[in-house]
Parts: structure tokens; sequence; C-alpha cells
């Protein structure tokens, strides 16, 4: 065993893979006991659960919603010490106590590991479905429902998900048809009653979509009985368009860990009692491994149980190798940070007082004067972002407004566009007005654009500068989206480091001509130098990735 090219700054008693609820919970329990613990996550901390809107069944809250839920749990387990950070694990050397995760933000090293990496949607493979992914094809209700507010939607899949989120569609939808591939739905009956018995829903038993298709969105859907071979094809009146929601369940991510440690044929890890697999000091937990129930409370039940074996485990193998991680420092638990729930619209008051000082907090933190720049037109959209701009500016000295054009002509107005006092363009914007789950990521640009700014790694950092042509990159995003900030975020950073950037935010709600032209049904939506167009949450690596393709 060779210690010495161990860095105490890297080394950790157990590393955790995953940041949903069952690496969360486990990070809890294991700094609360005392053990230095990283939580790695690749895209949003929270997992899967972030996108439901509503959680009622978590025992001993009433009314939440995922992504608040977890925020509480990252909270926690900071409070105790914990330490987390955005980053992809992408290998492993494991033949030792002393164990190595290689990451995107480079090398650690640690004693145990937990594998949570938890689970994403499974595709059905219905011709047309890959093609047709954010231009009609959807995976989130609350993310994209809006776009087909009125529209006839189609949902694939007889689940618990495709119940419940076949009712919430029902908020937007002209209609909904749910097509279940067996007799009946196979989820509890109580939550299949409300699809059943709601007057917008139609259910079709023991039928499955074979094509989907259309030029601008999907106009056409064939399906068919797989009793009596019956083929049924719709097509919507001309000019009009559907969406298809896929909700059929998840595929493990655990491509990470295939021929490191044993899994059975569907790719879910084989754990023993206590969450450990086949690999002595690798636990699992959560929605990865192979059970009958994958819920926010089941995953939370493994994470409990495998950070306690973990305890176990590591206090084994510090008395072998009398290595001792540093231990955690335990901190105040910090109150929820300004989210959907504190947004511009909370309250009668712009800011409540809970709102004010945590801006206080990080304006005091923030290196240089910024100016914002409003470019407005004549919608009460352009009023409401003025309003909003300068009460923003009357709570710091370090901001102040200029309403530099009233009648835009570009089609881009209201826009509020970040410059340093001195007047260099940070290349942050936002169009239309950064309220709902867009206010953190907004703070959050104008905190990157004035210093110090979110530490990126230093490989990260090098490759972002060394981008040498201008990058133009327009986040298109719902106000409502979970997934979407993520991505705004990651975006700024980038724009901030390296001046030949842009990263310009527009709220899609008012920019219906962007939203025809990329042809945009699901959310967030990245349009890089208006030709380069992808779907989905991305961490600021991912979106560098993707910068260096073109």
């Amino acid at each position: 065993m060779n210690t010495q090219k161990i860095n105490p700054d890297n080394f950790y008693d157990v590393i955790i893979v995953g940041g949903g609820p069952a690496g969360l919970t486990a990070a809890i329990y294991l700094a609360r006991a005392k053990y230095r613990v990283l939580v790695l996550e690749k895209e949003q901390f929270g997992g899967q659960i972030t996108i439901t809107s509503e959680v009622v069944n978590y025992p001993g809250i009433g009314k939440t919603s995922g992504k608040a839920l977890t925020d509480t749990m990252r909270r926690q387990a900071e409070a105790f010490g914990a330490e987390c950070l955005i980053a992809e694990a992408n290998g492993f050397d494991i033949n030792d106590y002393v164990k190595t995760v290689h990451t995107s933000r480079g090398d650690f090293n640690c004693l145990g590991v937990l594998i949570a990496t938890g689970a994403h949607p499974r595709t059905v493979g219905f011709k047309g479905e890959e093609e047709h992914k954010g231009r009609g094809v959807a995976y989130c209700a609350t993310c994209d429902g809006e776009f087909f507010t009125d529209k006839e939607i189609f949902v694939v899949g007889g689940g618990f998900a495709a119940a419940e989120e076949s009712v919430f569609l029902t908020k937007f939808a002209k209609h909904v048809t749910i097509f279940v591939r067996e007799d009946d739905f196979s989820c509890a009956a109580s939550v299949a009653d409300k699809a059943k018995n709601h007057e917008k829903i139609t259910i079709i038993t023991n039928t499955v979509v074979e094509e989907v298709s259309g030029e601008n969105g999907l106009d056409y859907i064939r399906y068919k009985n797989k009793k009596t071979g019956e083929i049924t094809e719709y097509r919507a009146e001309s000019g009009d368009f559907f969406g298809v929601f896929v909700f059929v369940g998840y595929s493990p991510d655990t491509q990470l860990v295939k021929g490191i440690i044993e899994m059975d044929d569907r790719g879910y890890i084989i754990t023993d009692a206590t969450q450990q697999t086949s690999v002595d000091g690798i636990y699992a937990a959560g929605d990865v491994c192979i059970k009958p129930l994958r819920q926010v409370v089941t995953a939370t039940g493994d994470g409990a149980l495998a950070a306690t074996e973990l305890e176990k485990y590591v206090a084994t193998v510090q008395q072998k190798t009398g290595l001792y991680a540093k231990q955690p420092t335990a901190k105040k638990l910090e109150e929820p940070s300004v989210s959907k729930e504190n947004s511009i619209h909370s309250s009668d008051e712009t800011f409540t007082d809970e709102m004010k000082q945590q801006l206080e907090g990080v304006f005091s933190k923030m290196e240089r004067k910024l100016l914002l720049k409003l470019f407005l037109d004549n919608r009460p959209i352009s009023a409401e972002l003025e309003d909003y701009m300068s009460k923003l500016a009357d709570l710091s000295g370090k901001l102040s407004v200029d309403v530099v054009e009233r009648n835009d002509t570009t089609n881009s107005a209201p826009c509020v566009r970040v410059f340093l006092e001195d007047g260099s363009d940070t290349g942050i914007a936002f169009h239309g007005v950064p309220g709902g789950h867009e206010f953190t990521s907004f703070v959050l640009g104008l905190y990157n654009a004035a210093g110090p700014g979110q530490k990126t790694d230093e490989q990260t950092d090098k490759e972002i500068k060394e981008i040498k042509n201008p990058v133009d990159m327009k986040i298109l995003v719902s106000l409502s989206c979970t997934m979407c900030p993520d991505l705004v975020i990651a975006c700024q950073r980038i724009a901030t480091l390296n001046p030949n950037i842009r990263a310009e935010t527009y709220d899609l709600q008012h920019f219906e001509d962007l939203k025809k032209k990329h042809n945009v049904m699901s959310v967030p939506c990245l349009v890089i130098n208006d030709d380069k167009v992808s779907f989905g949450k991305k961490n600021i690596n991912q979106v560098v990735d993707l910068i260096k393709q073109i």
C-alpha cells in the first residue's frame, strides 16, 4: 500500500457518487458521525425528484416540492461538514484499502465508496422518439407541459408517474390520452383512479406507440393494440401539433461501475442486506439497487443504512492502516437560498426581509460595482422588469440601473444586460423578468460578473480561457422549470471568464419567435451561435465540451 501519494486535502473517509436523496442522506449520517465525506454530483444536486413539483407522501412532510426537500437535505449535510462538489466521476482504482475516484475535477482518495448515481428516464424506442426529443417528445411534465397549452397530449406509460403526471398535464392540455401497455395501470388504485376518473383523460389499454412524426412539431402518431393487432393513426388538424410525454420508468446509471461490481442483467447493482456490493468497501444505495419500490423514502432508508455500515467499515480500515482523514467542520444550518418560493412574485413586497438578508450577503462579497442596462419595449413585462431592477439596485450601492432604450427593434426586449461600472460588457443578459427559478441564477450571475465568483477548477478555467472564436449562447428557459437554472448558471459563469463568449437567457413565455425558430418544445434549450441546438440540463464541463465541438 503506497500512502506517499495521498494528498491530505483530497483524502476522505468516504466518497459518495451521486447527490440525490440516497447520497445526501448518507452524507448527513457520515458527517454527523465525524467522518470526512465528499459528495460528487455531475449535474444537479437532488436527483430526479427535483422535477416533481409536489411531494405529499414523504413522512412528516405534509406537502413540498422535490427541489425544496432535497435542498434541505443538502444544507443538513453541509451543516454537519459534508463537502459537495459538482464533478463527474469517470473511473475508480479500488484494488487497495485506499481507493481513488477519478473525476472531471481531478483525483480524490478515500477508504470507502458509496454509489448512489440514481437513474434516468427510460426511452421506449418507437420510431421518431429520438429524432423529436425536445420538439414534441418530452419526459418532464413540470418543465414542458406549458408548451402544449390547449393541445392534445398523449402519454405513454402505465405506472405511478404516468398516472400522476397525466393528471398534472390536464392543467395545460385540451385533452390527455394515456397509452397503457397492459390491461391496467401497475400503480396503486388511489393514484390510477385519479386519472381514470378525470374528465379530460382517456385511457387506452393494451396499446403501444409505433411511430410519431411531424415537421414543425408532432402532427402524426400511430399506435397498435397488442391483443387485436388493430393499428390506429391520428393526425392533428392542419397547422396544429400535439405532444407525447413518455413515463415508462427509469434505467439505472451504473455504466460507471460496469465490470467492477456485480449487477443483474438490467444493470441494477446487487447488494447484500447492508447495502454492500460484491467489492469490499463499495456500497450502493437508492435507485441503482435491486428493490421492489423506488421512492424518495426508500432511497433515504438505503442511504442511512449504507452510511452506518460504511462507518463500521472505515473504522476497521483506519485501525489497519493508521490512515485518518481530516475531521469535518460543522457549521450553522443555513436557511434556504433564494428560490422559486422566494421569487419576486412570492409576496406583496418585491423582496421580503428574508430575501433582503440573503441578497445582502451576496452583494457584500461582490468585488466590483455593476451597471444594469435596460432595453425596453411598450409591453407590461418591460415595466415589470424596470420596476424589479430598480428595486434590486436600491438594495445595494454596488448596483445601478440605466434605461438605454425603450423602443427595441431587435425583438429582444425586455432585456437587462450586465456591465461593469467602467462600461465593460460581462456577456450576461436576461430577456424577460428573472423570477421563479431564475431569480437565484440571475443573482449568481451578478456575483460571478462582479467577482470573485463561483470557483472553477484549474483545468476547466484553462479550457474556457483558451476559446478564441466568438460564441453566442442563447439559453431558452421557462421560469417554472427546476432544471433550467443549472444550465443558466453554467453558461453565465463561462461568459464571465472569457470576453469572447456571451450567455443570454430568454424566458420563452415572451419570445414566441425564438420558440418557433428553433422549434423548441422542451426546456432548458441551449442554442450556440444560432446553429447548434441541445436540450436538457448540463453542468459547466458539459457546456464547455459542446462549445469545443463547434
